[in-house]
């Protein structure tokens, strides 16, 4: 039994050393997502030399965390060490994606795969709070731009069908993601409605009605885009056009009255 004191001593040196190597990246991992927030804010603010300067801290500081956990398979898979290099693999790829650049590699940012692709589909998410300032900024284009690339990130990372111990909980993301990209959806399609109704309200009546460039339709739904375009009924005000029921109508300002398509006369 001489040799088990021996033995419990080494254990216990070497346990110490995790002991204040996980305490060491504990601190690191919270300073690490701070820099990435914060260089998230500064990328939708468009400070973009503010969000480089703040991304190269961020990667300073996960080299140094990743470093000093790597030699430690139970902290460099913990959940807090893993969880910042997936913040600062998010900033990197929110970057990319809003400057319309290549996404940068797993290799490329020190991350494993699974935490690139978690990362991955909080960037694309993240996307939504561009999208909307775009949107209240008139830039429709982009927030189209951007909407698109919400959905091909979708479409991608619903084919990983692995069990969650492989993928780290990205099937979670994934459905969070699918949420954030339908609501996002009907954000801009709403949005873009209501450019075609204030482009209609806004014709100065001379001649036909302005012809206004979207998606097409079949049926009452041709219907609806031909009544946004430019109409009015005398003595009602209109604010809107739907299909109910397979035909046009109308939404009157007054609560709960309709106008159907075919009483509406173009000005």
């Amino acid at each position: 039994m001489n040799e088990l004191d021996a033995t419990a001593e080494t254990i216990r040196a070497y346990m110490e050393q995790i002991g204040s190597a996980r305490d060491r990246a504990y601190q690191q991992s919270r300073s690490l997502i701070a820099l990435c927030a914060r260089s998230i804010r500064a990328i939708h603010r468009e400070e973009w030399d503010a969000a480089e300067k703040l991304l190269a801290e961020a990667r300073e500081a996960t080299d140094t965390l990743v470093t000093g956990v790597r030699d430690y398979g139970e902290l460099y898979f913990a959940g807090y060490t893993q969880d910042a290099v997936k913040e600062f693999v998010e900033a990197n790829l929110v970057l990319a994606m809003v400057r319309n650049e290549p996404l940068p590699a797993p290799e490329s940012l020190g991350s494993e795969p699974n935490t690139w692709l978690n990362g991955l589909a909080e960037a694309a998410s993240e996307l939504r709070r561009r999208i909307l300032d775009l949107l209240r900024h008139g830039e429709m284009a982009e927030a189209e731009r951007l909407l698109d690339a919400m959905d091909h990130v979708y479409s991608t990372l619903v084919t990983f069908d692995f069990a969650d111990q492989i993928t780290g909980g990205l099937r979670r993301r994934t459905d969070s993601l699918r949420a954030v990209f339908e609501r996002t959806n009907g954000d801009v399609a709403s949005s873009y409605r209501t450019a075609q109704l204030e482009a209609a309200l806004a014709d100065d009546g001379q001649g036909a009605p302005r012809e206004i460039a979207g998606p097409g339709g079949n049926g009452a739904e041709v219907a609806a885009d031909r009544a946004r375009q430019g109409v009015r009924v005398s003595g009602e005000i209109l604010v809107g056009a739907d299909v109910q029921d397979g035909r046009c109508v109308w939404r009157s300002q007054k609560p709960g009255k309709l106008v159907r398509c075919d009483d509406v006369r173009a000005r």
